[in-house]
């Protein structure tokens, strides 16, 4: 295992930051890792590369206990944080030479990790007269400098434009295909494109721990329906195949069926049986984003 959680926990004074997480991942994994603001993400990062020590648990990365060798596994980690810790004031291959220095590097991997980010049209710049987008650049080149097995990104595309965000999800795709990749993001079509696995969390409890190809092979859908007076939630029982319901406001509701058929003509029969009127029918597809605000609302 390139990555080993075990029970980790932390706590903030009296809020519970992480209750007991635990995950594991391989080698050419790419994990996308979810949840709303304050869910424990950043937090969990901190801990796997050393920055941060937990209230209790265990953490290993490709197998050196990084609470015991906090120094050793962060030889191994290539790390992102959420806000880009760059020194603005030196020229980006001062930088990177800079960092090559501290991970004793071959300064000929500079110019190898500028191209592979593309920053090469920049590089001869001061770090505070690139936008934001190039800024994330020089982290990420900083991040892959020293060949890292394992990378952690804390919100690896903030400020990218999109064009820029179809090259840096190619480079983490190719990244991935040799390392062990944990970003987090919230756009979630940015999960669907790069990554081969989904982290849920919440309140600091791990919810979802699914391969991407497990969430699109599911039989749920979602149908969107207005009825022409509201009804009781008991009703809504009556229909066959229901998961789970929500009424949004008054006579709409949002009903997800675990069906390999398409569910449409059931809600037809059923407001036809009950002498109700369709003012409005809708299907929404069960993807990432949908699944997202069904665990974390």
């Amino acid at each position: 295992m390139s990555i080993k959680v075990i029970s980790v926990s932390k706590i903030y004074k009296t809020q519970k930051a992480l209750n007991a997480v635990s995950f594991s991942a391989d080698k050419g994994q790419i994990i996308g890792f979810l949840g709303p603001n304050g869910a424990g993400k950043s937090t969990m990062m901190k801990i796997l590369t050393g920055f941060m020590k937990p209230n209790s648990g265990e953490v290993f990365v490709d197998d050196i206990d990084v609470l015991l060798n906090p120094l050793e596994a962060q030889k191994i980690i290539g790390y992102l944080p959420e806000h880009n810790p760059l020194y603005t004031d030196m020229y980006v291959r001062e930088y990177l030479q800079f960092q090559a220095a501290i991970f004793k590097v071959d300064k000929s991997q500079i110019e190898n990790c500028i191209e592979k980010v593309g920053l090469i049209a920049e590089a001869h710049k001061k770090i505070h007269q690139l936008s934001k987008g190039y800024q994330q650049r020089v982290g990420l080149a900083a991040a892959i400098l020293h060949n890292p097995k394992v990378l952690i990104l804390d919100e690896p595309t903030t400020g990218l434009d999109p064009n820029q965000l179809v090259e840096i999800r190619e480079l983490i795709k190719e990244l991935g295909k040799e390392k062990t990749v944990l970003f987090s993001t919230h756009i979630m079509q940015e999960v669907e494109a790069v990554c081969d696995r989904v982290i849920i969390i919440k309140e600091g409890e791990i919810l979802v721990d699914k391969k991407l190809t497990e969430l699109k092979e599911n039989n749920q859908q979602i149908i969107e329906v207005t009825f022409d007076y509201k009804i009781a939630e008991q009703f809504i029982n009556r229909l066959p195949n229901v998961v789970s319901y929500k009424n949004n406001h008054g006579n709409n509701w949002y009903i997800t069926f675990e069906s390999e058929k398409d569910m449409r003509p059931k809600v037809f029969d059923f407001a036809q049986e009950n002498g109700l009127k369709i003012l409005g029918l809708n299907t929404h597809n069960k993807d990432l984003e949908t699944l997202f605000r069904e665990v974390t609302q």
